[in-house]
């Protein structure tokens, strides 16, 4: 008989698997009250308008109010936007997006008038005010970044019509994500026992292409390109449109090109962007041939295609955990960061700061969205595998980070460059690997073990970085006035992907089409910056591991200084130094050593 497995609706879904919101408005009334009110109290701050150069004090109480205002902000906007990522298929979650976003160019607008005034303040007068106010120390770093942005502002009238066009601008991300989870539809597969499983954009991405029956697997990818061929025009569109759109803005603001506009808000140079990805790739191919080959190898593939580079190289041993003992496994490893940090994992996997569930309408994928003065919240499709624990440890690692800088940090100093966001969740990944291996006796989980670090790094390493490097050609392309298609797009995905894999990866349509897949093309550059985190949480990991308590304590206190910083200066609290390609030099070649004990464990 034809068994069928079915999705959840999200009013389906037991409450224990999903996260908790009520801590950041108890009903959906609270959240429309204070929606409006947030939209009503912006004149008081608008009341400030022109008189941001009359003293330091006028100026302070200006940045507290404003302040104030974002903590509202943020909890307003994190709620819509939590319960949209839910069931992205629900018109009141479509709709109250719609309306945040509305709210969002509104405040923006309405607020541009302040970097405007700063940054028309008289030379000098920044720097006295700081000297004569010490309660205005907080948003000293504030103040000079603006003050960096001096030379790309535009008048004060061109600054408020870009913000209140916000929303216009923010288009080809939403139309993106409305797209990916409320339009696509997928044809159902069948196993080699006739039952009819279902497909959606998650089950492919968190399931199917992890699946060890190969057969599975690649009807599974055959059914989930046939999907993007069929909207791959539509995305291709909106994608260009997002492209054309940073290098209007480049050019509108004087920046020299797209990329010195996008890495000027991470606070990165040039060198440590272009190091990241031409070392990675250059010294990185190999090691991953040699491990596509060594894959193709033992699995006793006809070919070995893009849809098969995640497949299980040990499909027999596929260690399976409840969530439960997924979170046991996790504190216990983790509990060499001390009790501040441990104490927020136990809050986090206990009091419902995480939502595991699979339902209909739910975003792909898995994120940590950290809401200042409330408590990070986690996104996870949570299926049992001992994989998921690894995913876990790592958007834990973001609840973390977020948690200790948001206890440490006033709002505006909490969140740091993008540069080095990704290093706090890998750390977790890897020492969460590290903790496993050091338990296992059994020399098939330690292989696993391996596979799953592997796993980490392919993530960021490869799949990230690859991105990064069909950005920088793309906005190449788009500079040297070429246009851009759907066609364009897929022919530099494929060139980038056989110029990382050579011969040994069959790049076929649908790997070519893997542009499609992922939002970070609608966040400035912030594919590349996976790579620089694990960098540094390579780095650090391993002095965590030579030195014990001395690198913890500086971990700690690289989480705890926040945004305070640089990224440059931020990481070296941690002993590591990012301005030289010598940590990236070493994380490639820790790679190479986990493919070579991978290599070894077959012989």
């Amino acid at each position: 008989m034809e068994a069928t497995e079915k999705r959840l609706l999200r009013s389906e879904v037991p409450d224990k698997l999903t996260w908790d919101l009520r801590d950041l408005f108890q009903t959906d009334e609270d959240w429309e009250k204070e929606l409006k009110a947030v939209q009503e109290s912006l004149s008081g701050i608008v009341s400030f308008k022109g008189q941001l150069g009359q003293d330091s004090q006028k100026l302070l109480n200006c940045l507290n109010e404003l302040e104030a205002l974002q903590k509202r902000v943020i909890r307003v906007s994190t709620y819509a936007s939590l319960r949209q990522s839910a069931d992205g298929t629900d018109p009141v979650n479509q709709g109250n997006s719609s309306k945040v976003a509305a709210m969002l160019a509104k405040v923006n607008a309405d607020l541009s008038f302040i970097s405007s005034e700063i940054l028309d303040l008289p030379d000098g007068t920044v720097d006295t005010y700081l000297k004569e106010n010490n309660d205005l120390q907080k948003f000293s770093k504030y103040l000079l970044d603006i003050l960096e942005t001096k030379p790309y502002k535009l008048s004060p009238d061109t600054e408020k019509a870009l913000a209140s066009l916000g929303e216009v601008l923010d288009a080809p991300y939403t139309v993106y994500q409305f797209s990916k989870s409320s339009d696509m539809q997928f044809d159902s597969i069948q196993d080699d026992n006739g039952n009819v499983l279902p497909m959606s954009f998650a089950l492919f991405e968190d399931r199917y292409e992890l699946v060890p029956d190969t057969n599975l697997r690649r009807k599974a990818y055959d059914s989930f390109v046939n999907t993007l061929k069929q909207y791959k025009n539509t995305f291709g569109a909106n994608y260009a449109t997002e492209v054309k759109k940073q290098v209007a803005l480049a050019r509108l603001r004087n920046y020299e090109s797209v990329t010195h506009m996008l890495l000027a808000p991470q606070q990165v140079s040039l060198d440590m962007y272009h190091n990241q990805l031409d070392i990675i790739q250059k010294e990185l191919a190999p090691h991953m041939r040699k491990f596509a080959k060594l894959k193709k190898e033992v699995l006793g593939l006809d070919t070995m295609r893009f849809c098969d580079l995640k497949a299980p190289l040990d499909p027999e041993f596929n260690p399976t955990t409840t969530y439960e003992e997924a979170s046991e496994t996790i504190l216990s490893a983790l509990s060499i960061m001390g009790d501040e940090y441990n104490e927020a994992m136990k809050k986090a996997l206990t009091e419902r700061w995480v939502d595991l569930a699979d339902n209909v309408g739910k975003s792909t994928g898995a994120f940590c969205s950290s809401p200042y003065g409330v408590h990070p919240y986690i996104l996870i499709t949570w299926t049992d595998t001992m994989r998921g624990a690894f995913i876990l440890a790592h958007e834990l690692g973001h609840a973390g980070h977020f948690y200790m800088a948001g206890r440490n940090q006033d709002l505006v100093n909490t969140r740091p460059s993008m540069y080095c966001i990704e290093a706090p969740s890998t750390i977790n990944e890897l020492i969460l690997g590290e903790h496993i291996l050091s338990k296992a006796e059994d020399p098939r989980m330690k292989r696993w073990v391996i596979l799953q670090l592997l796993g980490t790094y392919y993530h960021n390493f490869v799949t990230h970085l690859l991105e990064a490097e069909f950005q920088r050609r793309v906005y190449d392309l788009a500079e040297n006035g070429t246009p851009l298609t759907a066609s364009v797009f897929c022919e530099q995905k494929a060139n980038v992907l056989k110029d990382f894999w050579g011969d040994t990866v069959e790049i076929d349509e649908g790997a070519s089409l893997t542009w499609m897949r992922q939002p970070h093309y609608y966040m400035g550059l912030y594919p590349y910056t996976y790579s620089a985190g694990l960098t540094v949480a390579t780095a650090a990991a391993q002095m965590i591991k030579d030195e014990g308590q001395p690198a913890v304590d500086r971990w700690l206190e690289l989480l705890k200084a926040g945004g305070t910083l640089k990224p440059l200066d931020l990481i070296k609290i941690s002993g590591v130094d990012m301005s030289k390609p010598d940590a990236i030099r070493k994380a490639v070649a820790y790679v190479g050593s986990l493919i070579d004990e991978l290599e070894k464990s077959y012989n």
